[in-house]
């Protein structure tokens, strides 16, 4: 009997999940980073829960402006079907509690934890001493020292440099060839593919907001109601 061999994947959407967002196809394209044993390629940047389920990156990578919180790190795990990475701190959040999240996150299945670019030295190898998932570190500019971040326990780099981004992955690429790098894609197809070539692993994307798919939702509401009307019009 022949083999067969797709040569795409058979795609199956349900009836209620056809509006779920979709990570940009270019973004399949980069190596992606093996987490025991699972390859992430796409993070969508988000705490939203209802855009957490309904999409289809590989995985949630969960920090946000304020201190973390069990509470938030509960919420996303228990609605995220994909894997999650999640903040614990490192700006005004370190130390032990830092450490006490962190370890909190992995025992809520978080395949990977973050902290943020301030984080010390110390807080890092608090971290580091207590979970066994990897450790993330942001990085916002190329002149960070990556070296000493990997000796207290780093396992991968998330660049968040903005337009600049593209440059501190090419930077921190050149000096460290096998780190791996996820990386902000930025808004457009152009300024992810940049980043991509750059050097990244694996990128962040950062879905439309709920209110603005929300409009985009009420316009096409609004449109088949004056359909709906007009047609009752003309019968």
């Amino acid at each position: 009997m022949e083999e067969y061999v797709g040569e795409t994947a058979p795609k199956i959407t349900t009836d209620l999940r056809r509006d779920y967002i979709e990570v940009p196809e270019i973004i399949h394209k980069v190596s992606g980073i093996v987490i025991n044993g699972k390859r992430i390629r796409s993070l969508i940047f988000t705490t939203d829960i209802a855009i957490i389920m309904n999409n289809d990156a590989d995985a949630v990578i969960a920090v946000y402006p304020f201190t973390p919180h069990p509470a938030i790190v509960n919420g996303i795990t228990t609605a995220a079907s994909m894997p999650v990475v999640a903040g614990v701190g490192g700006g005004l959040t370190h130390g032990h509690r830092s450490a006490n999240i962190a370890l909190f996150a992995e025992a809520h299945g978080c395949i990977g934890v973050v902290l943020n670019a301030p984080t010390p030295l110390s807080t890092i190898k608090e971290v580091n001493e207590v979970v066994d998932v990897p450790i993330i570190s942001t990085v916002v500019s190329e002149f960070t020292d990556i070296q000493e971040k990997l000796d207290a326990g780093v396992d991968i780099v998330n660049i968040s440099g903005a337009a600049n981004t593209p440059n501190i992955v090419r930077e921190i690429r050149r000096n460290f060839p096998n780190l791996p790098i996820i990386a902000t894609g930025g808004p457009t197809i152009e300024s992810i593919k940049a980043t991509i070539e750059a050097g990244a692993n694996a990128i962040t994307y950062t879905p439309p907001s709920n209110g603005e798919l929300f409009s985009k939702k009420m316009k096409l509401y609004r449109k088949h109601e004056k359909q709906d009307a007009e047609d009752s019009e003309q019968s």
